[in-house]
């Protein structure tokens, strides 16, 4: 499983006053990362049994899903915007079952629905920054 990947690189952008210096681009990155951050630690206090530990770990992944599903543009592409905000609250759902039934597999099962959205976000970034004549930040 690689939900940790994401998380890391999160937590030193977010160390480094990244979120200040991020385009709008980097800020969805910067939510998904900080959404896959929460998951692992969620699993990680449930599995020790840390019932208030996960619950906030959990509702603040619920936030943060929220906020993806705010900054959705629906002019942008309205089939592709739809599914998305269709699956960011299907995650949230299945974050609630997770805690209600302290089910760490609903967990897995979001943080393996929401690792390939981050990582093709990633991928469209320099490909769009590109295509818009921008240049990349070093």
């Amino acid at each position: 499983m690689g939900f940790g990947y994401g998380a890391g690189a999160y937590q030193q952008v977010r160390s480094h006053g990244g979120v200040e210096s991020a385009d709008p681009h980097g800020l969805i990155t910067l939510l998904m990362d900080g959404a896959l951050e929460r998951l692992v630690k969620a699993r990680a206090h449930m599995l020790r049994g840390e019932v208030a530990a996960k619950g906030e770990a959990i509702s603040r992944c619920i936030e943060i899903i929220g906020g993806l599903r705010g900054s959705l543009e629906p002019k942008a592409d309205p089939v592709l915007v739809g599914r998305l905000d269709s699956l960011y609250d299907y995650m949230s759902r299945r974050l609630l079952q997770a805690n209600l039934r302290d089910d760490a597999s609903l967990i897995d099962e979001v943080s393996n629905l929401l690792q390939p959205i981050r990582d093709s976000w990633v991928q469209i970034g320099p490909a769009a920054q590109a295509a818009a004549g921008v240049q990349a930040r070093p």
